[in-house]
């Protein structure tokens, strides 16, 4: 049972309810995190704003490939069973690349060098060296990507954090990250 009660629908603010009326026609529904994120509308508002711009920055499959390294290393069961699900039926990674991925690796050399660099950030808060940046450049990605990459790392941190705060109900198939 979630720390925090995932509210139904109706009981959520008004203004989030137009933010949950635009993730309910592009998922088909509104997940437990959705609804437990619009509990305040300005940081469903935010969220909502930081995701939708990302996704017209890198492809789909990074992103998802990402967000399992993240949710792994932060140990996110909410995270990683929902990208695991997208990762799969959305991005259409197999099953083997999405093991690879969740160990911060990837089976494409230019996504590995993505996928690896998100799991330094990720565990190292940050604090990374010179020759990280430069392996990502060298795998093909500008400045702005690294940008890029940066920010669906932080993206997935806050969905992470809220989930884990939480204890969220999982409402994918479930996936545990390894202990």
């Amino acid at each position: 049972m979630s720390r925090i009660a995932i509210p139904a629908r109706e009981a959520l603010p008004s203004a989030s309810q137009p933010l949950l009326d635009a993730v309910e026609k592009q998922l088909g529904g509104v997940p437990n995190l959705f609804r437990l994120v619009a509990l305040s509308p300005a940081a469903l508002q935010g969220f909502l704003g930081l995701n939708g711009a990302l996704g017209k920055a890198l492809d789909v499959r990074t992103r998802e490939r990402i967000a399992l390294a993240v949710a792994e290393i932060n140990g996110c069961d909410y995270c990683l069973s929902a990208h695991s699900y997208l990762s799969l039926n959305l991005a259409k990674i197999d099953a083997a690349e999405i093991a690879l991925n969740r160990k911060g690796a990837s089976s494409d050399a230019k996504a590995n060098a993505a996928v690896a660099f998100a799991a330094k950030i990720t565990r190292s808060r940050g604090k990374i060296a010179d020759a990280d940046i430069q392996a990502v450049r060298e795998a093909g990605f500008t400045d702005a990507q690294i940008v890029e990459i940066v920010a669906v790392v932080a993206e997935n941190v806050f969905t992470n954090f809220v989930n884990i705060v939480a204890e969220t109900e999982i409402d994918f198939p479930v996936v545990h990250a390894s202990e």
